[in-house]
């Protein structure tokens, strides 16, 4: 048994305007599965495909207090090409920010509910991911992380330090999903998390059973509501238990 990286979930006051801002940036269509959700995903997608990790943005009320966990960075393949990204991007009403990255040779943008992603200069590693280079989760300890996703998940373990640690789909497709070291800790629910989903056949209470074993906790809220299990990797961050597909 295994889950595998499925779609990263953010919350918005407005989802449909977000989704708009986000279908644009990365050449992909938006739809809805219902009032206060909109889906992103490649033209001509077929879910779930490693390809390509998909984004659901819901609508929530709360507005964005602190710097998100995690966060996008989306691939280039030459400099002009970077500074050409930047530009429509901020036409599209992204805006430069300042997360302390000093003098770096990638951008830091917020797109506009302020959500925090970097556009990289060309990177050979990620040739071929599509227009998402990465999903970046800060951390306090990678290696950590890494144990725990690489155990969660599918997913091929490329490299792990005390600073850095990156994975990718078994399938060597789609964005990797990186785990960076970072000073400040977690304060507040993530309005950018991880959706996780099981494979066809996969028993749903056995693999909760499992990522708990592996170290996942419960983080305290009300789920009698909800279809999907909501639970916390080892630093706390959220993610969802999705039913298997």
């Amino acid at each position: 048994m295994a889950t595998r990286l499925v779609q990263i979930n953010m919350k918005a006051q407005n989802d449909s305007a977000l989704g708009r801002f986000w279908a644009e940036a990365l050449g992909w269509e938006a739809g809805s599965e219902g009032p206060g959700v909109t889906n992103l995903e490649p033209v001509g997608f077929v879910y779930p495909d490693p390809v390509a990790v998909c984004i659901d943005i819901v609508a929530r009320p709360e507005p964005k207090t602190v710097k998100n966990r995690v966060h996008l960075d989306l691939a280039t393949t030459s400099t002009a090409h970077q500074a050409e990204l930047v530009a429509r991007l901020k036409d599209l009403g992204a805006t430069p920010a300042d997360v302390g990255q000093g003098d770096v040779p990638w951008t830091v943008m917020a797109d506009p509910e302020g959500n925090e992603f970097c556009v990289l200069e060309p990177r050979p590693v990620y040739d071929g991911t599509g227009p998402i280079a990465a999903v970046v989760v800060d951390c306090a300890d990678p290696r950590e992380m890494a144990r725990f996703w690489g155990e969660a998940m599918d997913w091929t373990v490329h490299e792990v330090t005390d600073d850095h640690a990156t994975m990718r789909s078994a399938q060597g497709v789609g964005p990797y999903l990186e785990f960076l070291r970072t000073p400040d800790t977690k304060s507040v629910w993530n309005r950018v998390h991880l959706d996780v989903r099981p494979y066809p056949g996969d028993n749903p209470a056995t693999e909760e059973a499992r990522l708990r074993a592996l170290g996942a906790t419960d983080p305290g809220i009300d789920q009698s509501a909800t279809s999907w299990t909501v639970l916390a990797d080892p630093e706390g961050n959220e993610f969802c238990l999705l039913a298997p597909c």
